[in-house]
């Protein structure tokens, strides 16, 4: 291993790694050493497109084979983003060839996938981690303060999260996401992932009592063996009242709500997952005040907005950045953090129970606590 940089292959060339190639040319600590697709003049084509649009200094190989990459000594590490369905299997013979591993989402088709590939990674002692990029963001530091602080939000009695976006009539049968044998949960699996976190940060990753979900439209494509959901609600309980739900779309615009409520007031933020553009992320804070002074009721408006000085996309300091950065920073010590693989299983744990309860009409589900 080099010791000031952390070296990169990229298995797969899926669109959502060409923002990634960015962020690891942007981290100062990461190289991007090779891509490996199902040929090489796929991956040739995709270093072209990314070198076109954000080059790097140095030649990078394009391979054929993903065996071929994960066999070479000069990678340190793996991201990967193929899809759902043929994760696992590679995760885990990544972290056999003594690869540190980040992976997209949803990690697994079921927790007992992400379980494998976790107990691969501790085997061969290599960091796991999934590609949340809002974790790394300096604005969730900030939110933590405040949720923290006892007087902003108080006691968090309810949460609510949305993410979704309308795909066009022709996505349905031309995009992975909406065939069962590759992304077999849909709209819950590729926006859920997002939701979901967003409620355990909230809770401080509590694990609920009970969670119900519901499908509200599917899909069958020609040549999906099963419908998948496009459009997905979901309810969690926690110990002590609080409960949260979440919405996930493929038939609705873009969204991305978050919104804490507690006893003293509340948390919203309207771009969790993907920042709007700029070079400030922003949230809300309100604690409002009911008064009753004879014949006059009054609404008394009392919010204010916080700001972190954070580029919102492609930026030395935004979150896709930061979350490479950080990475690579675990790799480069020698030293694995045991909060992300569990975090990972968290979630993936929430979302399986969350689609067992819609496939059974809605029935309570309970989920592994997990010892912290």
């Amino acid at each position: 291993m080099n010791g000031n940089v952390c070296r990169w292959g990229i298995l797969s060339a899926a669109a959502i790694a060409k923002k990634n190639w960015d962020s690891i040319r942007n981290s100062g600590n990461g190289q991007i050493v090779a891509v490996a697709s199902r040929s090489a003049e796929k991956a040739q084509a995709f270093i072209a497109a990314c070198q076109a649009s954000a080059p790097v200094p140095h030649d990078v190989d394009a391979l054929g084979s993903y065996d071929d990459l994960l066999a070479r000594s000069d990678i340190d590490a793996v991201y990967i983003p193929l899809p759902t369905g043929l994760r696992t299997d590679w995760v885990v013979k990544a972290a056999n060839a003594g690869k540190h591993v980040m992976v997209e989402k949803p990690c697994g088709v079921t927790v007992d996938d992400v379980q494998r590939m976790v107990d691969a990674c501790d085997a061969n002692n290599v960091q796991f981690m999934d590609g949340v990029m809002y974790m790394h963001s300096k604005r969730m530091d900030e939110m933590r303060r405040v949720l923290d602080d006892g007087s902003s939000v108080g006691t968090i009695r309810r949460i609510t999260s949305q993410f979704s976006f309308c795909a066009p009539e022709d996505w349905v049968q031309s995009n992975i996401r909406a065939g069962s044998d590759l992304e077999p949960a849909g709209c819950l699996g590729d926006l859920g992932w997002y939701t979901i976190r967003f409620i355990l940060f909230a809770m401080n990753y509590q694990m609920p009592t009970e969670v119900r979900g519901r499908i509200l439209h599917s899909v069958c494509r020609d040549g999906s063996g099963q419908a998948v959901p496009m459009e997905f609600q979901g309810e969690l309980h926690f110990e002590g009242g609080a409960s949260a739900s979440f919405y996930n779309s493929f038939r609705t615009n873009h969204q991305q709500l978050g919104h804490i409520s507690g006893d003293k007031g509340y948390l919203q933020v309207n771009d969790f997952v993907l920042p709007f553009l700029g070079n400030t992320s922003r949230f809300e804070v309100a604690n409002h005040n009911f008064v009753e002074e004879g014949c006059r009721f009054t609404m008394e408006q009392h919010s204010r907005q916080i700001g972190v000085a954070e580029y919102s996309n492609n930026a030395a300091d935004a979150q896709e950045t930061q979350l490479f950065r950080k990475f690579s920073e675990l790799v480069l010590s020698g030293t694995r953090d045991p909060f992300w693989p569990k975090v990972s299983l968290k979630t993936q744990a929430i979302l399986d129970a969350a689609l067992r309860s819609a496939n059974h009409e809605g029935r309570a589900e309970t989920v592994p606590m997990f010892n912290d």
